[in-house]
């Protein structure tokens, strides 16, 4: 990840007042520049003690499966600290591909 890509990621999250729980604002913009950057703000969200994380789609318009496997990554280790991974703000595909996979049994989604 360059420094460039870094400093626009970590713009990207917000750790909430009570230090459990923190929001990713994913957009295309951040997608289109790889899965590593979001797979790496989801890590450092974890690493800082995070037990849920709450993933706002907004501005994502186009969810891959692979991006919901890294969300299901990061639920096994919410839930494994009593919390979960919020999916907040999915559009019609993205609420597809979760009913497709079942993932939104498992995932918390919040229109």
């Amino acid at each position: 990840m360059t420094a460039v890509t870094a400093v626009r990621a970590a713009a990207h999250s917000r750790l909430d007042a009570d230090a459990d729980r923190v929001t990713i604002r994913l957009t295309d913009e951040l997608l289109a520049d790889g899965l590593a950057d979001v797979r790496w703000l989801l890590h450092d969200a974890l690493l800082a003690g995070a037990r849920e994380l709450v993933v706002d789609l907004r501005g994502v318009h186009a969810l891959s499966s692979s991006a919901v496997a890294s969300f299901l990554s990061a639920h096994r280790t919410c839930r494994a600290r009593g919390g979960s991974v919020v999916l907040r703000g999915a559009d019609r595909r993205a609420l597809d591909v979760l009913h497709r996979t079942g993932l939104w049994h498992v995932l918390t989604i919040e229109s």
